[in-house]
């Protein structure tokens, strides 16, 4: 009992009546208390709060008594009262730095927060979305670093943004894709894009393709350095030129002004993998302006498997990533490295080739 309590107590029976309990005051409130758990499970309330906290030091036979009672009663723990006594604040946070129209435009980053989210469902922890637009990060900063999550998600980092390399000397992080400039002990989710972009330039190769161009993604982000380097070395090793680069920022437009940069060159192409479909669809509408047919004029192969490939016409052969297990993933290390439970620093999910009309 409470001090407060004691009071209130003491007062009621100055005055005739009946002391007044904790637990008779939460009934009487309508509310279950931890006081009315402990009563009924015939326990202490001390250890009801072990079991709420799932302490190792309750029997397995006074948990299911108290987890019972806490069933019957229909008693929710007061989350405010655990974060104070286990230093958490059940939220984790998803960082994206790029603007907003990028974030809700991009199929890709949708399908990541449906899979964080999913994940998170079956967890007590919920998820702060914090979009931070390249190089005004300090705000963000200061809100991970201010005692109002546990950890933190981030997707889509640029190696011109230091901010997040070094947070996780100070919170748990998790990187969706691996980082550029990366430090020891980072953790981070990733697909092998260097070996997708290998498959996909292969397969282009398999057909006979030998002018083959390609749209890179932005070269201070992973995926960006590591499609451009797939394509290069599956062209290496077939002895075929790799003279053939634009790079856009893996938008449609900036893959439709890439394929004019391409094309006005004046040289040969019979084959494009761009780094994304995003480009590949910006590219398309290029090709078609100039009257140019895919394929039997140039092939044309993404990456992502994401709506612009299924819906561009001719429907467009691609590298499938699987992006809401990558959000999934994400979540799961990061609540791992939360609770101390051992997690490898790095994992990797496989991609596949997913052909279509396009090549």
């Amino acid at each position: 009992m409470t001090a407060a309590e004691s009071s209130a107590a003491g007062a009621a029976s100055g005055s005739g009546a009946a002391p007044v309990t904790g637990a008779s005051s939460g009934a009487a409130r309508g509310m279950p208390t931890l006081e009315m758990v402990a009563e009924l499970a015939g326990v202490s309330r001390a250890t009801v709060s072990r079991v709420v906290n799932d302490s190792p030091k309750v029997t397995p036979e006074i948990t299911r008594s108290v987890q019972a009672a806490i069933a019957e009663l229909n008693y929710v723990p007061n989350r405010a009262a655990r974060s104070l006594v286990n230093r958490r604040t059940q939220a984790i946070a998803l960082v994206v730095p790029e603007s907003t129209a990028k974030v809700f435009a991009d199929p890709f980053f949708a399908s990541v927060v449906q899979g964080i989210a999913l994940f998170l469902a079956e967890t007590d922890y919920t998820l702060n979305m914090l979009i931070s637009s390249e190089g005004r990060p300090e705000k963000t900063r200061r809100y991970l670093l201010g005692g109002n999550v546990d950890g933190a998600i981030v997707v889509s980092h640029h190696s011109g943004d230091h901010s997040y390399a070094h947070l996780g000397q100070a919170l748990p992080i998790v990187f969706g894709g691996r980082p550029l400039a990366e430090q020891n002990g980072s953790y981070y989710v990733d697909v092998d894009n260097v070996a997708g972009a290998i498959t996909a330039t292969e397969h282009l190769l398999s057909l006979g393709r030998r002018r083959i161009a390609t749209i890179a993604g932005p070269q201070d982000m992973p995926p960006g350095v590591d499609r451009l380097a797939g394509w290069r070395q599956a062209l290496g090793r077939a002895g075929v030129s790799d003279a053939m680069v634009e790079l856009g920022d893996f938008s449609p437009a900036s893959g439709a002004a890439a394929m004019r940069r391409l094309l006005d060159r004046g040289g040969p192409i019979d084959a494009l993998f761009a780094a994304n479909d995003q480009m590949a669809a910006g590219a398309f509408s290029v090709l078609h302006e100039r009257g140019l047919r895919i394929p039997g004029d140039i092939a044309v192969v993404g990456f992502d498997d994401d709506y612009f490939g299924a819906t561009a016409t001719p429907a467009l052969t691609t590298v499938h990533q699987p992006a809401a297990q990558l959000g999934a993933m994400m979540a799961e290390v990061l609540v791992k490295i939360i609770e101390g439970v051992p997690v490898e620093r790095v994992t990797s999910l496989p991609t596949a080739l997913v052909v279509r009309d396009s090549a």
